[in-house]
């Protein structure tokens, strides 16, 4: 988690795993996923948000890695913070990851958002809620994983990426 940092990085620890999958429920081996976030304050580590809120030295909030042959990810991070986004009065992003899911050529890129379960501030995101089939947004939420939770270190969550077909995760890009 600290990799090229000094310390950890403030805020829950937490342990994103899951396949990416085909329409017809097949693993999607060797598939670049990455993901990017805010910190556990709400605040990316970005030139463009001017947050008030505190860096944290110690977390860049992104990161890659490859599926296995079963099309399985794992991400160690932290949970990331609600923020301001100041699109109309008192308006709140709820606590999101991005995640990005790259094919065999960089314009292959689905991007989507995934979400923690009973977040009071998802009823009213509009970014959450621009997905009208409530079925559809329902699975970008993830769930939690009691089997990837780590006893006094980190809380497991578990979210699939389903790249078409019926069952499909919502993108942003399509």
């Amino acid at each position: 988690m600290a990799l090229g940092h000094l310390a950890e990085p403030l805020g829950e620890r937490i342990i994103i795993s899951g396949r990416v999958l085909d329409e017809d429920g097949r693993p999607a081996p060797q598939t670049l996923v990455e993901l990017w976030q805010a910190n556990a304050a709400g605040r990316y580590q970005h030139k463009i948000d001017q947050h008030n809120a505190p860096l944290d030295p110690n977390f860049t909030g992104t990161g890659h890695t490859l599926t296995d042959a079963e099309g399985r990810f794992r991400f160690v991070t932290i949970k990331p913070g609600a923020y301001p986004w100041r699109n109309h009065a008192n308006a709140w992003r709820p606590a999101h990851i991005h995640f990005s899911v790259f094919g065999p050529a960089f314009a292959t890129r689905l991007v989507t958002q995934m979400y923690f379960p009973g977040d009071p501030l998802l009823q009213f995101d509009p970014i959450f809620n621009c997905t009208a089939d409530e079925t559809a947004r329902q699975r970008l939420i993830s769930a939690f994983d009691w089997d990837a939770t780590i006893p006094e270190q980190a809380l497991g969550y578990q979210f699939n990426i389903v790249l078409s077909g019926r069952e499909a995760t919502p993108w942003e890009n399509r």
